[in-house]
């Protein structure tokens, strides 16, 4: 869908957050001529009044009646295509598109490289942007990593390196390269069920001209193996990590301790980064040097610094119990107290206690609405490492400073999202610093995010 086809139609925004800002100012601009309806929340309407004084506002979720009476809604990611309200509504004649499905419709011969993923996707997408302009491609950095593509409708750039949520993958295309960085169970409140979510995420293959997915994990490879034009990342005859290096095939290319991201998992993400790059048909060995400048992401095992003889690290983008596991896995050899828990969307926790149950130098806390189920899960399979349960992210670091031995290192990487006490997962990560003692404010965003 393009934007011309909102032409003479009955539109309405849903949802008023930067996606939805982005929607508005980008009709505004093309048709300013369409009316436009707003539904948000209470606490949204002043703001809204005030960003656009035209808006119909109404402040509450519209139903399937009132979905019905539009000919097309804009709806933001974070809204599940499969509430019942927005399924029966589609089966009157409903069109529901979003600011990525626009974006794309007014630009068909771009050269987008897309990146989604479980774990991973962010870095990888900025890995990618920072590397391209290390060759001096003016690259585009933007997406579900923080920068609405609307924002930037009318700006041009040689390669746009793209995130996309699973909320998203069924929403972009057609694309000339899609990159799979993981797959595993994640937003079953969004989908549904984990199978939704699998099928939901791999809709980036059917856009996908060429694909480039995780070689290491088996059920990717597995799910992938139709695609065409398939390539892999994380095998011997491609980018893979081995020895202390990041190599292209028997060549070492890249020394791991000059990377500026630690762990494992982020090495291969750098791998996704590099083969990506090639794919595209840039020079990836010659990029590779721009590893060592690159700019951790905020809130993506983010050293804070160091406060009451302990070390502080912020990866409050965790948001599954993967993701808890791999930043455990970066900091082998230390003394870790982790702080695990959030909002409870049902995840299977399995997996991490059976991972961490008899490790030595590590402490868990569980806080947060899924806390007290990870807390039990760890009790039944009789876990060997100290374990505390509270309530909240504060009485968390209260604990942590209590039971970490001096010179140890706190870790928030909760393993679930945020929304059971703050607005984001970035809003948590901030205000764990601030809890701690450091400043809020310097936990600062993405670097690189726009055109340059």
């Amino acid at each position: 869908m393009r934007i011309a086809d909102l032409a003479g139609q009955r539109v309405a925004i849903w949802g008023f957050g930067r996606e939805g800002r982005a929607a508005i100012q980008a009709l505004r601009k093309h048709l300013p001529e369409v009316a436009l309806a707003l539904y948000c929340s209470d606490a949204e309407v002043a703001e809204a009044q005030t960003f656009d004084a035209a808006l119909r506002i109404y402040p509450h979720e519209p139903d399937a009646v009132v979905l019905s009476a539009y000919d097309i809604v804009i709806k933001s990611p974070g809204i599940s295509a499969y509430k019942p309200a927005i399924v029966t509504a589609q089966a009157q004649g409903t069109r529901f598109t979003s600011g990525t499905a626009l974006w794309f419709g007014e630009n068909p011969q771009a050269r987008v490289v897309a990146v989604t993923g479980t774990k991973g996707k962010s870095t990888t997408t900025a890995l990618l942007a920072h590397l391209s302009r290390g060759l001096g491609i003016r690259t585009a950095l933007a997406g579900n990593i923080g920068l609405p593509l609307l924002e930037l409708l009318d700006q041009q750039a040689e390669l746009w390196a793209i995130e996309l949520s699973s909320f998203q993958t069924g929403e972009a295309g057609p694309l000339e390269l899609g990159v799979i960085t993981s797959l595993y169970e994640e937003h079953l409140d969004w989908h549904g069920s984990r199978e939704r979510y699998v099928t939901d995420k791999l809709k980036l293959a059917d856009v996908a001209r060429r694909l480039l997915v995780n070689g290491t994990q088996e059920a990717l490879l597995e799910k992938t193996a139709h695609h065409a034009h398939r390539q892999l990342f994380g095998q011997l005859e491609g980018w893979h990590v081995a020895d202390g290096f990041i190599r292209r095939g028997a060549t070492d290319v890249f020394a791991l301790e000059r990377i500026a991201v630690p762990g494992a998992h982020n090495a291969l993400n750098a791998c996704a980064a590099l083969a990506a790059l090639e794919a595209m048909g840039y020079d990836a060995v010659a990029a590779a040097p721009a590893l060592a400048t690159f700019r951790p992401l905020p809130h993506r095992l983010q050293p804070i610094g160091e406060r009451d003889g302990l070390q502080w690290i912020n990866d409050s983008i965790s948001t599954t119990p993967q993701a808890t596991l791999a930043a455990l896995e970066s900091l082998s050899g230390r003394e870790v107290t982790v702080i695990v828990g959030g909002h409870d969307r049902g995840l299977d926790w399995t997996v991490f206690v059976d991972a961490i149950k008899l490790r030595t130098s590590l402490r868990i806390i569980t806080q947060g609405a899924n806390g007290p189920r990870i807390a039990t899960a760890l009790r039944a399979a009789r876990s060997e490492v100290p374990l505390g349960d509270v309530d909240k992210l504060d009485d968390a670091i209260q604990m942590a400073r209590t039971i970490t031995p001096e010179g140890g290192t706190v870790l928030l990487s909760p393993g679930a999202p945020s929304f059971d006490q703050f607005h984001d997962y970035a809003e948590r990560g901030r205000r764990f610093a601030g809890m701690i003692g450091f400043d809020e404010s310097e936990i600062s965003g993405i670097a690189g995010m726009g055109i340059s």
